[in-house]
């Protein structure tokens, strides 16, 4: 059987860099295989470009597996596109109809101002983990770690947090620009675990004070987060962050 093939036509954001204004380019690509990922779409539409003599489309990525979280953009209105659960480089041109226009922007939040085109600076979420600090506590080498008893349900309810990839939809979604559901992740799979206790009111204080210095708005509980993280992380982590930050500011 034939591999099945789209036309579509995409506006994409052309921007040279934080100083420039931007602006929605259109371009037509044809013979598109539905079972080619968007990324490898883009490919295409860049191969193209560069035969034009024209200026590729500048996008972030990495492992196009799903795991890093750096194909970060906004497709149709919805971060990583119109699926969920998945990265941008996990979303098939299967989900597009044939003749379809197909708008592509960046992350859109003053934290994260665009480098160029669809690519922006996250690294104010590494500068929150930074504030974060590390643990002190002692565990030895990985069998004696191993060795530290750990209720199932806390193991799990911890690993649950550790699934987030730290992408920024969470981000590009929240109509605040909010970087709770991400801080909350961070903050709760350590709280959660002996390791991470030592430091945990520290750690809450500080990685809340680095978030609002960083310029990310405040979070309004829409869940909208949730719904478009790609590790589908649960709003109960903000309610465990808060939490923590309130414990941490009534210890003197």
């Amino acid at each position: 059987m034939a591999n099945k093939t789209i036309n579509i036509k995409l506006r994409v954001w052309r921007q040279n860099g934080p100083s420039d204004k931007g602006h929605f380019e259109t371009y037509e690509l044809n013979d598109v295989p539905t079972a080619a990922s968007f990324l490898e779409m883009m490919d295409l539409l860049n191969e193209k470009l560069i035969n034009e003599g024209k200026d590729p489309v500048a996008f972030d990525h990495d492992c196009r597996e799903g795991i890093c979280g750096a194909c970060s953009m906004y497709i149709n209105g919805r971060a990583h596109g119109p699926d969920t659960g998945i990265t941008t480089c996990q979303l098939h041109m299967r989900l597009f109809k044939d003749g379809e226009t197909i708008t592509v922007e960046p992350w859109r939040a003053k934290a994260f101002p665009v480098i160029k085109d669809l690519m922006v600076d996250r690294s104010a979420l590494d500068e929150i983990i930074k504030a974060g600090g590390y643990i002190s506590v002692n565990t030895g080498g990985a069998p004696d770690a191993n060795t530290i008893p750990i209720p199932k349900d806390v193991a799990e309810r911890a690993f649950d947090a550790a699934n987030c990839i730290g992408c920024g939809a969470c981000v590009a979604t929240c109509k605040n620009h909010s970087a709770m559901l991400f801080v909350a992740a961070k903050v709760s799979h350590l709280a959660l675990l002996p390791q991470g206790q030592v430091e945990a009111e520290r750690r809450a204080k500080a990685m809340i004070a680095k978030m609002d210095e960083l310029g990310f708005g405040t979070c309004s509980n829409t869940g909208a987060c949730e719904v478009e993280c790609p590790k589908g992380i649960s709003i109960s982590f903000i309610a465990k962050l808060n939490r923590e930050y309130l414990k941490a500011n009534l210890i003197p």
